[in-house]
């Protein structure tokens, strides 16, 4: 393309906007879905937003190392820079393949996400990106340089910049701007500069070494040593205020060999192997912590199901009721803290709004149980990957230094479910089989946010990512640390790459200390409906691996039955009332009590119920103790009964109401004698049937009609709640319609602000359109229905919002124009009275 063929170069961002096509703007807008929350009105206002401190500092945040680095050297560089400076700042003299091979991807990135416009040859960073990177003494750039010669002599005297100019071996000239400018070009020089530097004294060299890759200040005393006059008298040493000095920024790049930064990182650090298991053993490990995570979630509800922990005044969990939950699971308290609130992201459980106000199961569970067990382990997951409270926080403390408890305020980060995402997909890019080394993901995800891993609270995304790591494993989303299949599955992620040669185990389980240098396409996140179907398929993937439910017990003659596996629910909901979990692991052991024998009994079972449900789901004949034990208990059982008097007593035999009335222990009940087979009590109904059995009875509770009153399990239940939202890590990114509709009205309002307008037609100063009254708008509108012609107009709309628009009238009557508005490429009619001013478009306008 020759010079008179190729296009302007733009003189600002808004051009370089306006100049790109719909693909790459949508691509803009993708990256950095802030700019279009509320849908800008034309490119100006586009490029306007994008420069904002609070835009550019999110969209830097989100940048990787090496095109961070890019950005930081564009902002030590000239402005505008040429391609060659900012490859020589990259580069440096050496010219790294690496560097020079994925600099021009970088400044692609840096160009689609609007923080660079213009040219190869008049490069140029946002100002606002310029602001928050240049060097400054009060904030360091994290290349280490220091301010460029002009900048450090803009407040010397014009004698002592021609003493440095003289001192250097320059010829003294007739003003300071070109003394400075000679001594730039000296520093820049690197023939001339190693000449100088060669009749250094070696410990003038020493203070250099140490400066030159940053901090660039120096502390010097009123009188220097003659190491530091030597540079000072040659300007190598810059005075910025009493007792401070500065290596100027063209030196430092003569030392480091031209690299603005000590290590540039062109490559993103390889995700190494730990151990590499067999795909097998992996997926039989996830499956078997998968059942474990059902069977902690489904203990966890039991141990809640009759009211759990009170909500504490600020809310959540107190320490107590954390430390009681974690001795019920029998695991730690963080790991405890991590499926409450598992159980709390999934909807499973949540406050019941009452005036006492506790934990309790929701309505929710009761359908999560009757789900087949691998879908109750993708709806877990689901909420998991998704949930911006992170439990790995409990226990820490907030901004204001108050404790942070487990369901309580302040757990929220809105970087958790990308954190979470990406280490997965790291994970997925491995062979299959591979374990990753931990300090090798969080080295990448380093490299991938560098500002966000590098900022406050001393590192939260790698904190997040050593979290998801060890979740991953607690939920069989991994096993042996190994991405399974049914996690795979859970990311939409295609089929693993095949391991290397030297990534084969020995033998079945066998691990190997290999390193895999693979680097793969980042896995995009998946939208709600593309989530829902990749969970169903890491269901399917996942049920053949789980234990199938069985349908009996052995009963043993100590009053103990073994469950040898997971239990089919209605056997398992039925022995979890009549007897007491005595241990857990690969078999299950239940323990028969009396206790646990009248709570099947409170639940409405008869003697004869649990012998024959006993015989029916027992591979062993029943032992005699437990018969006997069944029937002695039930005989006892509803011989006392109690109800409201405050509360009383009946009982056929009054010998036995005597027996009570002379305990010792029956004091606290306040009984008295209003019968021969009537006792009442000034304890209440519940209270009563407490006392009593603590003395050895077996009381049951009766109506006002004096039928016994049974009392099921599974009794307390919140009202229907809703999962906690998780919260927005900023503006969601636009899906397509929402794309397409953002740029068709972008590009409608620029065409309506920029097309040419006939003299006398201009818009006002600010911008706005002139006004123009009723007449003069029906007389045009009129008069472009005749001649065909291209209208601009104001419009307010019912709103209040006012826009331009470009329009050709096709018809005007009764009050309304119906015109085709080219903003919107679509025929509209408009009321006259919302038409704030009208004005004809220049002939050539396109």
């Amino acid at each position: 393309m020759s010079t008179e063929d190729r296009p302007p170069a733009p003189r600002s961002l808004a051009e370089a906007l306006r100049a790109r096509g719909d693909a790459s703007l949508g691509a803009l807008l993708r990256s950095r879905p802030d700019l279009i929350t509320p849908v800008p009105t034309d490119l100006t206002q586009l490029a306007t937003r994008a420069g904002t401190r609070a835009s550019v500092v999110r969209a830097l945040e989100r940048l990787d190392r090496f095109a961070l680095q890019t950005a930081e050297a564009l902002a030590v560089a000239a402005d505008p820079a040429a391609y060659g400076e900012l490859l020589g700042l990259m580069a440096g003299d050496d010219a790294d393949p690496a560097v020079v091979a994925a600099l021009p991807h970088a400044l692609d990135g840096l160009r689609e996400q609007a923080l660079v416009w213009g040219d190869d040859d008049r490069l140029r960073l946002v100002r606002t990106a310029r602001e928050l990177l240049a060097p400054s003494p009060q904030h360091p750039s994290p290349t280490g340089l220091g301010p460029t010669v002009q900048e450090a002599t803009a407040g010397m005297s014009p004698g002592r910049i021609q003493e440095i100019v003289t001192a250097a071996g320059l010829a003294s000239t007739h003003d300071s701007v070109s003394a400075v400018t000679a001594l730039a070009g000296l520093f820049t020089d690197r023939a001339r500069m190693a000449e100088l530097l060669a009749d250094a004294p070696a410990d003038s060299l020493d203070v250099l070494e140490r400066l030159v890759w940053g901090p660039p200040y120096g502390q010097v005393t009123a009188d220097p040593a003659p190491r530091l006059r030597w540079l000072l008298d040659r300007g190598l040493l810059l005075p910025t205020a009493p007792g401070t000095v500065v290596l100027p920024r063209e030196v430092a790049l003569h030392l480091r060999r031209g690299l603005a930064h000590r290590t540039p990182e062109p490559v993103p650090p390889v995700v190494e192997t730990a151990a590499v298991h067999r795909p097998q053993v992996v997926d039989s490990a996830a499956a078997g912590q998968a059942y474990t995570a059902l069977a902690t979630v489904e203990e966890l509800l039991k141990d809640w199901d009759e009211g759990g922990p009170a909500v504490l005044r600020a809310g959540g969990l107190s320490v107590r009721d954390l430390k009681r939950t974690a001795v019920a699971l029998d695991v730690p308290e963080p790991v405890a803290a991590f499926w409450v609130e598992l159980a709390y992201a999934a909807g499973l459980i949540a406050s019941d709004g009452e005036a006492d106000e506790r934990y309790a199961a929701t309505p929710a569970y009761d359908e999560w149980l009757e789900l087949p067990a691998a879908e109750r382990w993708s709806l877990l997951v689901t909420a998991w990957l998704a949930a911006t409270r992170t439990a790995g926080l409990v226990g820490g403390r907030d901004a204001k230094d108050r404790t942070l408890s487990a369901l309580g305020p302040g757990l929220d980060r809105s970087a958790a479910p990308e954190v979470r995402h990406r280490v997965l997909a790291l994970l997925a890019g491995l062979p299959e089989g591979a374990a990753p080394a931990a300090g090798s993901v969080l080295a990448r995800l380093r490299w991938e946010r560098p500002l966000r891993g590098e900022r406050r609270e001393d590192d939260l995304r790698g904190r997040l990512a050593e979290w998801a790591l060890s979740e991953a494993e607690h939920l069989g989303v991994t096993g042996r640390g190994a991405l399974s299949a049914q996690g795979r599955a859970l990311l939409g992620a295609p089929a693993a790459p095949a391991p290397g040669p030297e990534a084969e185990p020995s033998g079945p389980g066998d691990k190997l200390p290999v390193h895999h240098h693979h680097r793969t396409t980042p896995l995009a996140p998946l939208s709600p409906a593309e989530q829902a179907v990749a969970s169903a398929a890491a269901a399917r993937l996942l049920a053949p691996l789980l234990p199938e439910p069985l349908d009996h017990v052995l009963l043993q003659a100590d009053l103990t039955a073994v469950a040898p596996g997971p239990l089919r629910r209605p056997l398992a909901d039925m022995l979890g009332v009549l007897a007491d979990v005595e241990s857990k692991g690969g078999a299950t052991v239940y323990r028969f009590t009396p206790g646990s024998v009248r709570r099947a009994l409170d639940a409405g079972q008869a003697a004869s119920d649990l012998h024959a449900f006993l015989a029916a789901h027992s591979r062993t004949p029943v032992p005699q103790p437990l018969a006997y034990l069944i029937d002695d208990v039930a005989r006892r059982h509803g011989h006392l009964r109690v109800g409201a008097a405050s509360a009383y007593v009946r009982c056929d035999d009054d010998a036995v109401l005597s027996e009570i009335l002379a305990d010792k222990r029956a004091a606290g009940l306040g009984l008295r004698r209003l019968a021969p087979t009537v006792l009442a009590s000034q304890a209440d109904p519940a209270g009563l049937l407490e006392g009593l059995r603590a003395m050895g009875f077996a009381p049951a509770a009766e109506s006002a009609e004096g039928d016994v009153l049974i009392t099921r399990a599974l009794a307390h239940r919140t009202p229907p709640r809703t999962a906690p939202e998780p919260v927005p890590d900023g503006p969601p990114v636009p899906d397509d319609t929402l794309l397409s509709a953002a740029l068709r009205a972008i590009r409608a309002g620029d065409l309506a602000s920029t097309t040419p307008r006939k003299p006398g037609t201009a818009p006002t100063a600010n911008g706005e359109l002139p006004r123009t009254g009723a007449a003069e708008t029906l007389a045009t509108m009129q008069a472009a229905v005749l001649t065909g012609e291209t209208l601009w107009i104001g419009y307010v709309n019912a709103e209040g919002a006012a826009s331009q628009r470009v329009v050709a009238p096709i018809r005007v009557e009764g009050g309304f124009v119906t015109a085709y508005d080219h903003t919107a490429d679509e025929v509209r009619t408009y009321p006259l009275h919302r038409i704030t001013g009208v004005a004809e478009l220049a002939d050539d306008a396109g």
